[in-house]
């Protein structure tokens, strides 16, 4: 069971990782745009211009999924949910929330979804 204190924490993380991630997106979508202002010489302007934009492209394509995880990880602590698997509904352990605070399954069925997305 997750005590308020580590509930707080838990809340207080998110917070920080979601400022953090906004920050980033702001600055990742400037450069982007900034990016496309760019005048290009030559092909390989244009090719190191075009493998950096699939990277950020990439970087902020994760960064807006993780945002999401923890908006639904904060509304679980809103409604008291959070720490609860979402399969099996028993708690997820300390040690994995630690790790990723916005986990929505314990281990066995994080691996069980897993196993049916890669089916998919």
């Amino acid at each position: 069971m997750i005590t308020d204190v580590q509930l707080e924490d838990f809340k207080n993380k998110l917070l920080d990782r979601r400022v953090q991630i906004e920050k980033n997106l702001r600055g990742t979508t400037l450069e982007l745009d900034q990016m496309r202002d760019l005048e290009l010489n030559d092909e390989g302007d244009y090719a190191a211009a075009a493998a950096e934009t699939i990277v950020d492209s990439a970087i902020l394509l994760q960064q807006r999924k993780e945002l999401t995880e923890i908006e639904l990880a904060l509304d679980k602590i809103k409604y008291k949910t959070f720490g609860i698997c979402e399969m099996c509904e028993d708690p997820i352990g300390l040690a994995r929330l630690e790790v990723k605070n916005f986990a929505r399954y314990c281990i066995t069925c994080r691996e069980i979804n897993e196993k049916e997305l890669k089916k998919h």
